[in-house]
């Protein structure tokens, strides 16, 4: 256990000087900042460019449309920064050596794989905090006659998470099986697409982690009750344990 808080330090430490923390917290917060502001100016920017006598109605905006764009930039643009920051999770440190030296001197395997494990998903759950209180934040003073219901919206973004905490393990598995960062990278991209060409089917859906990050917005509004997304929960939280399994498994037994 030891062995495992030091390498988490550790972790941290390289993130923070390497500036992947930064990078993480400065696009969240980006994120956070222009949701709902993005959310009130639409409507005016799309009247902006309409040709001249032309007349369309838009409706006004609403919370929902801030919550909208939030989800939107943490599943588009916030996801795909979380695994190209991370995408050299083990290949960049076997590359350098560092770890070979480390585990020589007794540091041991399941930690580092734990260790990495925690301090990503750490760093990716301060993300998610950080722009969803200054999206809620920015939504009160630009809306502030018009909310959503908060259990909603709160099981809405863990599911998001959680799509993000399955994400970085597969990132993690993949990044065991392969060597260089591009392996990892390909193997998740395949993922996703499975996932994605398996939503298709319509009675796939409640057992499909890729329905955590794409039915968001219809649980914030309650067109979805979440129970249907309940399954596809206790699969997404089991698949991410086996995953993690597998590159406990595979780094235990991989040659430096």
């Amino acid at each position: 256990m030891n062995h495992f808080f030091v390498f988490f330090k550790k972790e941290l430490v390289e993130y923070a000087r390497t500036y992947k923390l930064l990078i993480m917290l400065v696009v969240f917060t980006i994120f956070g900042i222009t949701n709902p502001l993005i959310a009130k100016l639409t409507p005016e920017l799309l009247a902006s460019f309409m040709p001249e006598g032309m007349s369309v109605t838009i409706p006004e905006p609403t919370a929902l449309d801030a919550w909208a764009q939030f989800f939107k930039n943490t599943q588009q643009m916030g996801m795909i920064v979380l695994v190209l920051v991370f995408s050299g999770v083990v290949s960049t440190e076997v590359s350098r050596g560092t770890l070979i030296n480390l585990l020589t001197k007794g540091l041991s395997r399941q930690a580092v794989i734990l260790a990495k494990y925690s301090a990503m998903l750490f760093v990716w759950s301060l993300s998610v905090v950080l722009s969803a209180t200054l999206t809620w934040v920015y939504t009160l003073y630009l809306f502030p006659h018009d909310q959503v219901t908060v259990g909603y919206l709160l099981f809405a973004i863990s599911c998001m998470w959680l799509f993000g905490a399955f994400l970085l393990a597969s990132l993690l598995s993949s990044a065991t099986l392969v060597k260089g960062n591009y392996g990892s990278l390909l193997l998740t991209g395949l993922m996703l697409v499975f996932l994605m060409l398996v939503n298709i089917i319509p009675n796939a859906q409640e057992y499909n982690p890729i329905s955590l990050a794409s039915m968001n917005m219809e649980l914030v509004a309650g067109k979805v009750d979440p129970s249907f997304v309940y399954t596809a929960v206790g699969i997404t939280g089991l698949a991410s344990l086996g995953l993690i399994a597998l590159a406990l498994l595979v780094f235990g037994k991989k040659r430096m």
